[in-house]
């Protein structure tokens, strides 16, 4: 990526299940970039057994209805009782200060889950995530350290997140000037047994469900 990006490029995002191989491919190489290349959490590859049957979510920079880049991505999967799971949260470092794509990632995650039975959905988040997801309505369970980390074992308030019901079509956001502000950018979030995003974003998924 280079280190000046031009935040033109992209005048809105999508956001969604990924449905193409070429979204998968991307989101994995962006979660190498930040799980390995930058984090150095792991060596080469952050992938495990759960990709295997997990969902990936993809933001997507787009531009005249056409996708030309996966910028953001989190995984999700179900447990047994409809207990379902966010992991390997990661936005491209290009595009952070863009401010709502982590954001935007965590509620298509937690509201398409919703849409389709799950009762309950955690995650373990890295701790400089942590006020954060409170804010967005989720409450901290427990705490932990993974891969020499610290962590919190976190739930969502399913309450904040109404269901989701067309997640492969998924919601599109406008883009935003680059400014400074806090959003989630990378978040290991990897599964263990164990305050709202913007207007737009609200509208966006009202007028699809």
């Amino acid at each position: 990526m280079s280190d000046h990006p031009d935040y033109s490029k992209y005048c809105a995002y999508t956001l969604k299940w990924a449905t193409s191989d070429w979204e998968v491919e991307q989101a994995r190489q962006l979660r190498r970039r930040v799980f390995c290349d930058e984090q150095q959490i792991f060596k080469h590859d952050d992938r495990d057994a759960i990709d295997d049957r997990a969902l990936t979510l993809v933001a997507m920079g787009s531009q005249g209805g056409w996708h030309q880049q996966v910028v953001g991505t989190v995984r999700i999967h179900r447990e047994p009782n409809d207990v379902w799971y966010g992991s390997r949260l990661a936005v491209d470092t290009d595009f952070r200060t863009e401010g709502q794509l982590g954001t935007a990632l965590i509620r298509l995650a937690v509201s398409s889950a919703h849409a389709v039975g799950c009762v309950r959905f955690l995650a373990t988040v890295q701790r400089q995530n942590e006020r954060l997801f409170q804010r967005l309505m989720w409450h901290t369970q427990d705490y932990r350290t993974l891969f020499g980390h610290p962590h919190a074992v976190m739930e969502a308030d399913l309450d904040a997140y109404p269901p989701f019901y067309h997640p492969k079509g998924g919601f599109v956001i406008k883009a935003r000037k680059p400014k400074p502000t806090q959003d989630v950018w990378a978040g290991l979030l990897p599964n263990q047994d164990a305050a709202s995003s913007s207007s737009t974003m609200r509208s966006n998924m009202r007028s699809n469900r």
